[in-house]
């Protein structure tokens, strides 16, 4: 093990279904160790994609698990976000019934925000429901994705609009796999990790704002923090709402606008975290225009966001098809879209804004050019 200590539990305190997410370095290969599996578990189907096998980051996991007494099959899904489609799930469903995979078997997610969602969802489907382990290969899903139960594929019309709660038996975070990320992909995932600081973690800012300082790739030791501290705020929430019937609906701050900016670019052009980003700026701005963001506050937010290699502002999109799919999206209540803003560091709240409001704000945005930060994309999983 790389790593200088044990890993660290963090417990998703769920009432009945409560896991860890275990987070250190280089523990991959002793997954067994620290990670609870099924006793009934007999099989199990690894769901992950090329790039995630090219960088060796499944090899140690199959290890664990055959080590462990579990039969191993593979299942390798088109790399990228148009993995999660109706296509693909079905291969996934077909692939479990050729295992066969029992309801008391195990599915094990090994990479990025797209295979954790796939393969969830497929678990949450298939029999009624089986086991699933995350094991997430990128910052956004160690930090985000992979921890809370959220499933899903998306649909032309949206991200995510066909899902279900599924939580998995345990999240496996090794941070060591993140050095083999590129670069976009790793900042990618600081998008996830803005958030947090913004709506619970204050402290988690400072630290992000040092390390953006400091240029270059964060290290090891502060990418562990940065994930250990992300988890603890993401299962503090989810702790406390499960479904997102109240404060869950605070981890989707930069969000509303954010599947917008997917959406509308195919879920090729602009990553998730990318989104997420550009989300928060709107976001932000929007809070500040509502009288409710404090203009310190919302400068801080977008200026770490620009430090940290973010993009700050997005593609000019047409505003007919920007609310065609703001007001599809899961987060509309009665007929209204819901923003999540900040009355303050680390004091989030939940607004239905005009239209004109909105409007307003990317009018602005789109008045200083778009895009800016975007680089060059490779692969393991991103999204």
């Amino acid at each position: 093990m790389s790593g200088s200590r044990e890993p660290t539990v963090v417990e998703v305190s769920l009432a009945g279904a409560a896991y860890p997410v275990v987070v250190g370095r280089g523990w991959l290969e002793a997954l067994a160790e620290h990670v609870v599996l099924p006793a009934s578990a007999r099989r199990a189907l690894l769901v992950t994609q090329g790039p995630v096998v090219d960088a060796g980051h499944v090899t140690p996991v199959d290890a664990a698990l055959r080590d462990a007494g579990l039969e191993v099959v593979w299942s390798v899904v088109p790399d990228g976000e148009a993995a999660k489609d109706l296509e693909v799930l079905a291969h996934l469903w077909q692939a479990a019934a050729e295992v066969p995979l029992s309801r008391g078997d195990l599915v094990v997610a090994v990479g990025g925000g797209v295979v954790g969602d796939l393969a969830g969802f497929a678990a949450a489907t298939y029999n009624r429901g089986v086991a699933v382990l995350q094991v997430p290969t990128t910052l956004l899903g160690q930090v985000d994705a992979a921890i809370g139960g959220k499933t899903g594929i998306n649909l032309p019309q949206g991200k995510n609009l066909v899902g279900a709660f599924h939580q998995p038996v345990a999240v496996a975070c090794d941070v060591d796999v993140l050095a083999s990320l590129p670069d976009r992909l790793l900042t990618e995932g600081l998008g996830e990790v803005v958030k947090y600081g913004l709506i619970a973690d204050p402290a988690l800012l400072e630290r992000l704002e040092s390390a953006a300082g400091g240029g270059g790739r964060l290290s090891p030791e502060a990418l562990e923090e940065i994930v250990r501290r992300s988890a603890a705020v993401k299962a503090a929430v989810v702790a406390a709402d499960e479904r997102e019937g109240g404060v869950r609906a605070h981890l989707n701050l930069g969000h509303t606008y954010g599947h917008v900016v997917e959406a509308l670019t195919g879920y090729t052009e602009v990553l998730h975290g990318e989104a997420v980003a550009i989300g928060t700026v709107v976001a932000l701005r929007l809070g500040r225009r509502l009288g409710r963001t404090p203009a310190g506050v919302a400068e801080r937010g977008e200026r770490l966001l620009a430090q940290l290699g973010l993009p700050v502002r997005g593609p000019a999109l047409d505003r007919e098809q920007v609310w065609e799919v703001m007001t599809r999206d899961k987060k509309v209540a009665d007929g209204r879209v819901r923003f999540v803003v900040l009355d303050d560091l680390a004091a989030p709240v939940v607004v239905s804004p005009e239209r004109g409001q909105v409007d307003a704000v990317l009018d602005e945005l789109d008045g200083l050019g778009g895009l800016d930060g975007l680089g060059g994309l490779g692969g393991l999983g991103g999204g």
